[in-house]
């Protein structure tokens, strides 16, 4: 059922332009994890960050590292309408790794969810209206700043902006 799962919500990452909010409450429910339902908000465990794996550092800091270098053109204004559809395209990629290659036990996994379904609501508005694109790019942002802040990843330094 888990792989099963997995394989569902892989495909409608990868094949969905517009998965929103929609794709949020998905990435948080799809998973067969019992003691994860009804996950709503970001908590610690037991007042630590929660653990995380290796393919998840590495989606998580490449797409660090993009924001990193995009930031202060984004803050100007002057970041290119491509450029966001091409971060926007990334941060689907890095989700589908992720998702594909997820490994941590149930409740990170439900965690990890609510901040994939914020990187995928971002990664929408990047791709789309031109109006929302920076919108977009700042709640990446934050999801890139809740990881910091929920997951314990030593190779990961948030971004100062």
């Amino acid at each position: 059922m888990f792989v099963k799962s997995k394989c569902i919500l892989l495909s409608l990452i990868l094949g969905s332009t517009s998965l929103g909010i929609a794709g949020a409450s998905l990435a948080a429910t799809t998973h067969d994890h019992s003691q994860a339902e009804g996950v709503h908000a970001l908590q610690l465990k037991a007042g630590e960050r929660w653990a995380t794996d290796a393919p998840l550092r590495k989606a998580m800091g490449a797409l660090n590292e993009s924001m990193r270098q995009s930031v202060a053109a984004i803050h100007e204004n002057r970041l290119a309408d491509a450029q966001y559809v091409q971060l926007a395209e990334q941060v689907r990629r890095e989700v589908a790794y992720m998702v594909e290659h997820c490994k941590l036990p149930a409740e990170a996994d439900a965690q990890l969810h609510l901040i994939i379904g914020k990187m995928l609501a971002g990664a929408d508005s990047m791709a789309g209206e031109t109006s929302t694109q920076r919108d977009g790019a700042i709640m990446l942002m934050g999801a890139l700043s809740d990881y910091a802040s929920y997951f314990a990843d030593p190779g990961f330094t948030p971004i100062e902006h």
